[in-house]
Formats: structure tokens, sequence, C-alpha cells
């Protein structure tokens, strides 16, 4: 596979299309110009291709009549949240092909890669660009990316009748975005002018030419707005979706100190004291930092200085649910906690259940959703000569999608 990050990539996304199908069904407005999380239909490849490392900037391509317009919505979308890549506008033409080969004029002579990718088509994902960078080979001249066709299809004539049945496994339902050298892509569009041909996509016109164009798989969800049925996927794509996140906490404290050792709320008899300034429960503190981390807020240190006197020898409990009264104001759910202690003294696999079940509870999660570990640094380091102890907390979450 050629080394990609040596070439300079671009985009072509191409908004110039009449939306005849929406207008016959009285949608008297081009699908894209229509809002859709209240941006225009175009503006959302612009944000995803940005997204991808290599990218270099987009040609976005509108209708000759719209233009103006058009390049003062981009200037205002740009002013508002700058993509940050390059960003330039150009007319269309009469055909799909016309405007593609008008976004190839207007880009940069240093662009050699570039994406070919419909507006209309809002939903893909830089994991899309990332295949087709790789299914980029020294002998292919297009990659373009395709999903298997699951209904038997038909080949029939002018009448109706059926002449031949392919075989459906050899069969990909193409998508856009389409990768292809620049100069490949030219050269194929400049033999289409002088010989008249139509094609509906640019692939079309490499395989005239005798030229190796590549599959790679597509995305389902890569769907085309094009019937009025279509537009109740921008509707329902208005829900905010839950999306990943992941907090991560971790805390030391000291042993020989007059606190007695308390573990996720459980006191550990027996255990080393410690010095701190609440009650030294150092699990607590790092999920009190990983349920900071989730949330955005911050440290424990932030909330709960220990150069205020109102928390000296303060349950770590009470700090715990003060912080979890932000993850209840928040719109996050948390779905699973991970603990790791690490301390050569004392044996800390008798009490990992009690622990496990008590911050279950102190976190409103099933049981099952609280895993507790405890391990040694084998006569290593600071927990492994016994001068003190340390916690690790990973906690996971999701929150809707695009939520601030």
């Amino acid at each position: 596979m050629p080394d990609t990050t040596m070439h300079t990539l671009w985009g072509i996304v191409l908004a110039a299309g009449q939306g005849s199908r929406l207008h016959k069904a009285g949608v008297t407005e081009k699908k894209q110009f229509l809002t859709y999380r209240s941006l225009p239909l175009f503006w959302h490849s612009v944000i995803t291709l940005a997204r991808v490392p290599t990218l270099r900037g987009v040609v976005l391509v509108f209708p000759e009549e719209d233009f103006q317009q058009a390049r003062n919505t981009v200037h205002d979308l740009i002013r508002a949240e700058d993509p940050g890549i390059e960003v330039l506008c150009t007319t269309g033409g009469e055909r799909r092909q016309d405007s593609v080969f008008q976004g190839l004029t207007a880009l940069p002579a240093r662009c050699d890669l570039v994406l070919v990718h419909d507006a209309a088509r809002p939903f893909l994902t830089p994991a899309l660009v990332s295949r087709l960078l790789q299914g980029l080979t020294d002998d292919t001249r297009g990659v373009i990316p395709g999903i298997p066709v699951t209904d038997t299809v038909k080949l029939v004539d002018n009448d109706g009748g059926v002449e031949h049945t392919p075989d459906r496994s050899r069969l990909a339902a193409v998508q856009t975005p389409q990768l292809f050298p620049v100069s490949v892509l030219r050269k194929a569009h400049e033999t289409a002018l002088r010989k008249e041909w139509n094609v509906t996509d640019d692939a079309a016109l490499l395989e005239q030419l005798s030229l190796r164009v590549r599959v790679v798989r597509g995305e389902e969800s890569n769907i085309k707005i094009t019937t009025p049925e279509d537009l109740f996927l921008l509707k329902e794509s208005q829900v905010r979706v839950p999306v990943p996140c992941t907090g991560f906490g971790y805390d030391v404290h000291k042993y020989g100190g007059p606190r007695p050792m308390v573990l996720g709320g459980i006191p550990i008899a027996g255990g080393p004291g410690i010095f701190a300034h609440s009650d030294g429960d150092v699990l607590l503190h790092a999920l009190i930092d990983g349920l900071l981390g989730c949330l955005g807020k911050g440290d424990i240190g932030d909330h709960f200085p220990d150069s205020d006197n109102a928390y000296e020898g303060m349950a770590s409990g009470i700090l715990l649910d003060r912080v979890m009264d932000l993850v209840r104001q928040s719109s996050i759910t948390l779905t699973h906690i991970d603990l790791t202690l690490i301390a050569q003294i004392p044996r800390l696999g008798p009490h990992k259940q009690a622990i496990a079940k008590n911050v279950a509870r102190l976190l409103e999660l099933p049981s099952e959703r609280v895993n507790v570990k405890a391990t040694t640094e084998e006569g290593l380091g600071f927990t492994g000569t016994r001068q003190g102890i340390k916690a690790v907390a990973v906690v996971s979450a999701t929150r809707p999608e695009n939520d601030s």
C-alpha cells in the first residue's frame, strides 16, 4: 500500500443537485440545504471530513443559481466554528459528472488525492475514509465503498421481462466518498467530455478506461437522502444517541498515620494507619477522581481541598455522595466501575467482595457493574516497601451525543 501520508488529500463535496424527487413530493428546499441538527446538510460532510487527519481541505460544489447565498452561508459557518481545514466553493454543472469536473478544476495544484462525496450522505464516518485510504494500492486507480446486496436482483428488458438473475454474492451497492489520484480522475473526466459519456459515479469512468477500481467495506448507515421517506432519518437522528465516556482516577496514601484504614467505605481491621486530611479512603478518592473525569469537572482537590478544615476527618462516602449529586444532575449514565487496590500489606483479597458491594450501593449500581481487584508490586517501590497504598479507578459511562 502506498504511504498516503506523503500525499495531499482533499475532498470534493457535491451539493449542486436539484433534488427533483423531493421537489415533486412538495419539498421546495434543495436537500443539500435542509437543516439537520441546526446546520445545513452539506456542512455535516465537511465536519466529518475535517476529522480525517491527512485531509487538507474541501471544495464545495453548489448550484450556480444558489452560489452566492451558499458561499455566504459557508463563511458564516466558518466564523461560527472553523472546521480547521481549508474550504473552497465553486459552481456545479447540469450533470453530476459536470459538477465533479468543476470541483476538480477548483482543487489546488498541490492536491494529488481526492475524495468525491455526495452532500446527500451526511452520515459517513472518518473510519470509512480510513478504509478507503488503506485500500489504495500501487495498481489501484480508485477505491470505493460498497455494501453487500441482500435482495435478489433481476436484469429486466424494456417490457419488464426477466433476462438474467446475477449472483448477488458478487454484487455491491456502491456509496461515496470515492477515492482517486487526482491526475487519474481528471484524465477520466476529460475523456468523458470528449467521448460524451454519461455515468452515475466516477468509478464508472475508470471502468470504461479499463482501470482497476477496488471496493472496500462501506457503511450501512451511510445512507443517501433521496426520497421523502428518507427525511425521517434526519428527524430520527435528532435523538441524542448515547456515546461512551471514561474517567480515570488515581490516589496514594502513606502508612503510619492516625486514621484507621477504610477502603470503599469498609473498615479494614488490623490495617496500617493512614496519613490523610479526610478519613483517607484511598479507593473512594480514586473513584471520585474517575467520576469527576467523566463529568469533565476537575479533580478531588478542586472540590474538597485539604486546606479546608471543613473536610478534616470527613468520611469519604460523604464526599462521594456530593460528587454523585453532580452525576445525577448531569446527562451521563454510569455503566461500569473497575477498581484496583495496590498494596503489599494488608491482605485485601478477603475484603474485595464487601468493598464491591458497598461501592455499588453508594453509586446506585447493580453489584455486577462494580469490580474490585487487589494486587501487589512484589516488594518494589512505594507500596512494595510497605510505605503506603495506591488505588486506581476506571469509570465507564455514557452521555448523549453532542451533549454540552
